[in-house]
Order: structure tokens, then C-alpha cells, then sequence
């Protein structure tokens, strides 16, 4: 095993602690270390196909931690993945210009990041109000459309949509976004398989789900049990903020 590969492993065992603390399953952060490496200049399918597949490992994980713990609303989450999964599949089965995919998927992590540093002003929620159907299913399918296309789950985008609109507690929406995740993740597969894209190194994706599993087992532990929820919320920031960061220097 190369110094690169196990740099690498290092890089998404921390990257799946993080993201699997607030419900997330980390594609973002995956995407940001493999392109630290010779794995980053793969094809845009190559690469959204393998961080898929980890999300739905530690979005997995995270969702039974904080369904475990009561935070789960089905309510809220439901008209989110109605319409989210079929677009997701429509973005996944999309072929997508390599340029153009470094774009999207910088300018998408910068607003993501971006919109959650504005909800740190946001106090603690006092009264919760459920979006209308109509509202909530228009918001999944975009973001599951965009999802889709750059190989994400989708997470950071409804992640600070959900808190500043004050529909939901952090963990609430760990919960949330966890499952949202991982039907994106699974729609995005399934429509990049029937496109002909799928390309999976077995070997690549056996070593990357050994770390991924111990982290995301170790972040979510941690998110629904332990951590308060102003914790989990400044913990997000601060993904979405590294993943951005990085995104922006590499454009530059």
C-alpha cells in the first residue's frame, strides 16, 4: 500500500467522523481529499460513483444513530425525498463536461457553506414550524437534481435551508438530512448504471468502506448521543467552510 493511499484513507477516516456528527455522509469532504491525490483527476463519474457509495455507508450508520435517539421527523423528511429522488436519478444518468463539473460543484459548496455561516446568528429555536408540501418538495427536487449532477447527496444544500428557515432543530435535521442522503446517493447510482457510466474499482471502494465505516460509526455515536446541539451546528459550519475553502483555492 502506497504513502498516497494511506494518506488518503487517513484523510476520509477524519472527513466521515465529521460529517456523519451532523447526519451527513460526507461526499463533499470525499470529493475535496481524493482531489488532493492522482485519484482526483478521474472522470466526473468515476468520482461520483465512488463517494456515492460511501454516503450510503455513512449516511447509513448516521441515520439509524439519530433515529435510534427519537430525532427522526417523517413528517418533515418525506415531501423532501419525494420528489428529490427522481431528480436525483435524472442528474446521476446525466454526462457531465469535466470543467464544467468543477464549477458546479465550487460554487455549490461555497453557497452551502455560506449560507449556514449566516445562520450562526440564528438563536435557539423556540417555536418549530413544518414547510408546506408544496414548498418542501420544490426545495428536493432541485437539490436533488443538482445532487445528481455533481455527486453529492445533497445534504449541504438542505442542511442550512432547514435551519435558517427554522423548520427543525440541528439534530432534527441530522436525522433529516441522513436520509435524504442516502436515497440521493442510491437514485444517483442507479441512474449513472443506466446510463453506462458505472465504473467501480471493488479493490478502491473495499479499502475506502473499512474507514469510512469506523468513522462514521464514531461521528454519529458522537452527534446523536453526546454532542449539544449548538455543537453539531457549529461542527457543519466548519465542514462546509473546509470543503468550500478548498474548492475556491483550486479555481483560483
Amino acid at each position: 500500500m502506497s504513502i498516497e493511499l494511506v494518506l488518503l484513507l487517513i484523510g476520509l477516516f477524519i472527513v466521515s467522523i465529521l460529517y456523519s456528527s451532523v447526519g451527513h455522509g460526507g461526499a463533499s469532504g470525499y470529493l475535496a481529499i481524493i482531489s488532493l491525490t492522482s485519484y482526483g483527476i478521474m472522470e466526473p463519474g468515476w468520482l461520483k460513483q465512488h463517494v456515492w457509495i460511501l454516503n450510503l455507508l455513512v449516511a447509513g450508520i448516521a441515520f439509524y444513530h439519530y433515529y435510534k435517539e427519537g430525532y427522526h421527523n417523517s413528517k418533515l423528511t418525506a415531501p423532501f425525498i419525494i420528489t428529490s429522488i427522481p431528480m436525483a436519478f435524472i442528474g446521476g444518468y446525466m454526462i457531465i463536461n469535466s470543467n464544467i463539473y468543477d464549477i458546479l460543484l465550487s460554487v455549490a459548496l461555497i453557497w452551502a457553506a455560506w449560507r449556514l455561516f449566516d445562520s450562526m446568528a440564528i438563536r435557539e429555536i423556540t417555536e418549530i414550524k413544518i414547510p408546506s408540501k408544496y414548498e418542501s418538495m420544490s426545495i428536493g427536487g432541485g437539490i436533488g437534481l443538482l445532487s445528481g449532477i455533481i455527486g453529492v447527496g445533497g445534504g449541504i444544500f438542505l442542511s442550512p435551508i432547514i435551519l435558517l428557515k427554522k423548520w427543525a432543530d440541528p439534530k432534527t435535521v441530522a436525522a433529516t438530512s441522513a436520509a435524504f442522503i442516502w436515497l440521493n446517493s442510491f437514485s444517483g447510482l442507479i441512474g449513472a448504471k443506466m446510463s453506462n457510466q458505472l465504473n467501480l474499482d471493488l479493490e478502491m471502494i473495499l479499502y475506502f468502506s473499512i474507514v469510512v465505516l469506523i468513522g462514521g460509526f464514531i461521528g454519529s455515536s458522537y452527534g446523536a448521543k453526546i454532542a449539544p446541539q449548538k455543537r453539531i451546528k457549529k461542527i457543519l459550519i466548519i465542514v462546509l467552510l473546509i470543503a468550500a475553502t478548498k474548492r475556491l483555492f483550486e479555481l483560483i
